[in-house]
């Protein structure tokens, strides 16, 4: 395999590797496709979040037997989910299970345009700033199952990092090399961390990542064929 760049970290837990070879089956149904990128996702989120989070003491408690303990919270607060539509929903129950506060979502429509396979955004719901110097969040993370040319998530970076966020997490169940190393090298790879179940080398001339997990979407949401 061609080297990746030293921000990506590519799982090597062994029930990751067995769920995504199931879920690279053409006999998985769609039941069982979101029953395993949830699965994915929540062995992705453990190693992806102790990257970005840290532990603070914020007060005291009592267990039932009367002894106090200091609460501990994960910092930074200002964390958000940016799942890229549509696909990316599948992952957001996962993360949300595994972080121990509510965060907010946001979501990002961008689809890849079939000639020039670029991406087109057709739906950002960010919240606008009021200053241009405030900021809304510490840690953004971006979750789509499948990174294959990367112009997804190198835009969707970008307009994070337009939006003003430094910290940027990109998690992903399957990514090409090609891929992922456009994702993590977006700006020089300044701020971002990328994370993902599995790698293959080769990308389709039509931006299918080869053997892969076909079109994630469709299988997700028993659109193929639309």
């Amino acid at each position: 395999m061609c080297p990746l760049p030293r921000n990506v970290t590519v799982s090597n837990h062994p029930c990751l590797k067995a769920k995504l070879s199931q879920l690279r089956s053409a006999t998985c149904s769609p039941k069982q496709t979101r029953a395993l990128v949830k699965e994915i996702s929540l062995l992705l989120a453990c190693d992806a979040l102790k990257s970005v989070l840290s532990i603070e003491e914020e007060g005291t408690d009592v267990t039932p037997l009367g002894a106090e303990f200091p609460v501990e919270i994960v910092s930074p607060k200002r964390i958000a989910f940016i799942p890229i539509l549509r696909s990316g929903l599948a992952m957001v129950e996962a993360f949300e299970t595994i972080l121990p506060e509510n965060v907010p979502v946001y979501h990002l429509g961008l689809f890849r345009e079939k000639t020039t396979l670029q991406p087109v955004e057709y739906y950002n719901n960010l919240p606008t700033r009021i200053m241009p110097s405030t900021h809304d969040c510490d840690v953004a993370i971006i979750l789509d199952p499948v990174i294959a040319t990367g112009g997804t998530a190198e835009a969707a970076i970008q307009t994070l990092r337009d939006w003003g966020v430094g910290k940027i997490l990109v998690v992903s169940v399957l990514a090409s090399v090609q891929g992922v190393s456009r994702a993590a090298m977006e700006s020089g790879g300044e701020g971002i961390q990328v994370f993902v179940g599995g790698v293959d080398q080769k990308l389709e001339s039509q931006g299918m990542i080869y053997p892969g997990i076909g079109d994630i979407g469709d299988r997700l949401f028993l659109t193929v064929g639309k």
